[in-house]
């Protein structure tokens, strides 16, 4: 089964998600995308205890294989010590701004629908505390240390 359970992990719009699909396309396994687990309709977040829940049968129900993305703390202890191999994307800043720009400005431009009922917005994606944008600027020199 060696490379057959296989995590993928990075920042924001660092490819993690698009990597992930084509390792399991290619593979013959299951993509597990946690976002897709981790949001509910409205952008709430799922409770912990029913996200560590949900992640845990997620992976028990692919037993063949699986690749999976995302990297929330509260799933990693359950995630890593079932994979075998573990992707790091660690992309330069400029890159990732630029994706970042692209992915937002393509969602909601097509007003793309992510993880049931959700969409991103102008005002959101670019000047909300809660922007992706602020995040991996404040967080891209330390995010791989932790």
């Amino acid at each position: 089964m060696r490379g057959k359970r296989i995590a993928v992990w990075g920042m924001s719009s660092s490819g993690k998600t698009t990597l992930a699909a084509e390792l399991a396309r290619r593979l013959g396994v299951a993509h597990i995308e946690i976002d897709s687990i981790f949001w509910r309709p409205g952008w709430v977040e799922t409770p912990v205890d029913e996200f560590r829940a949900a992640v845990t049968t997620a992976l028990e129900q692919n037993p063949d294989g699986w690749v999976i993305d995302g990297n929330y703390a509260e799933v990693q202890g359950i995630i890593l010590p079932g994979a075998d191999t573990v992707v790091w994307l660690h992309v330069p800043l400029p890159v990732l701004l630029f994706r970042l720009v692209r992915r937002t400005l393509g969602r909601i431009t097509t007003g793309e629908l992510l993880w049931g009922t959700n969409r991103e917005t102008f005002r959101d994606g670019f000047f909300s505390r809660n922007s992706l944008f602020m995040y991996v600027v404040k967080t891209w020199r330390t995010y791989p240390a932790r």
